[in-house]
């Protein structure tokens, strides 16, 4: 069934100890969901505790380490929660990299580092809690982050990371109706430029990943990227993202500004396309 209250409902947040996570977990938490935060960050972790500590939903909260493309310690995790919690509700798949640099440059490591995490990390949770969620018969949600950047046609210096959200993107929209038949609702957030820290990706890039990279400069770059004062709140992403929920809509968009792009790249698609089949 669908997600209708979050009232006694377990949702399980990756990258949920920051930005656009955490802004899911606090509004999810508000309207009575059990929250499980995991992150790869202790740090982000230990920080992300101490916001819910003392108050009402300090108990409805709690945290584990994940790393995402780690798919024994993901199973483990799915297996926790079905013994701890009866099985979790409510998936968000939110964990990514803001992997950039000069795509001509690139190595396998940053291929490897981007879309293990961008899309093997959105792969391994459904793989992970898909069969629990259709096994417990409660219904729920599914939500993945893409991103805008997903829609549009980027720079070159994005393309690794726009592929991985375009992937992310189109596996939604395409599990969508056989969720659907399993009760279980679908949704994918395309957020545009939001206050968190995906410019950290030189900080969360696994040791075995950095040799052969040819981002090393440009991820140093961006990891002193500071944040526009009139980004979106992640909170208001989290609203967003709940109401989606309740609603059962498939996209979830947070900004307009892009619209113009979105849909010239819809019409060079279309006026591409032959009126009928073509005769070879």
């Amino acid at each position: 069934m669908p997600i209708s209250d979050f009232t006694g409902r377990t949702a399980f947040i990756t990258g949920g100890a920051s930005g656009i996570g955490l802004g899911i977990a606090k509004v999810l938490a508000a309207r009575g969901a059990r929250i499980v935060i995991a992150d790869l960050r202790p740090d982000h972790i230990a920080t992300a505790l101490a916001q819910f500590s003392g108050g009402s939903q300090s108990n409805s909260v709690r945290a584990i380490e994940l790393d995402v493309t780690n798919r024994t310690a993901y199973a483990e995790a799915a297996a926790q929660m079905q013994a701890e919690m009866g099985g979790i509700d409510i998936l968000i798949n939110n964990a990514g990299v803001g992997v950039e640099g000069p795509v001509l440059q690139a190595g396998y490591a940053d291929w490897d580092f981007g879309m293990g995490v961008n899309v093997g990390g959105v792969i391994n949770g459904i793989q992970a809690f898909l069969p629990q969620m259709i096994a417990h018969g409660r219904g729920g949600h599914i939500v993945n982050t893409a991103s805008l950047a997903a829609a549009i046609v980027m720079p070159g210096h994005l393309a690794i990371y726009a592929a991985g959200k375009a992937a992310v993107l189109n596996l939604s929209e395409n599990l969508r109706a056989d969720l659907g038949a399993q009760g279980i609702g679908m949704s994918v957030l395309c957020p545009g430029f939001v206050k968190s820290n995906i410019h950290q990706a030189a900080q969360n890039r696994p040791e075995h990943l950095r040799e052969g990279s040819g981002f090393a400069e440009s991820e140093a770059t961006l990891g002193q990227r500071e944040l526009g004062e009139n980004w979106m709140e992640p909170e208001l992403v989290g609203e967003m993202v709940a109401n989606a929920i309740l609603a059962n809509r498939l996209y979830i968009i947070t900004h307009g500004e892009f619209k113009d792009r979105m849909r010239q790249r819809a019409v060079d698609l279309i006026d591409a396309t032959p009126d009928a089949a073509m005769q070879f």
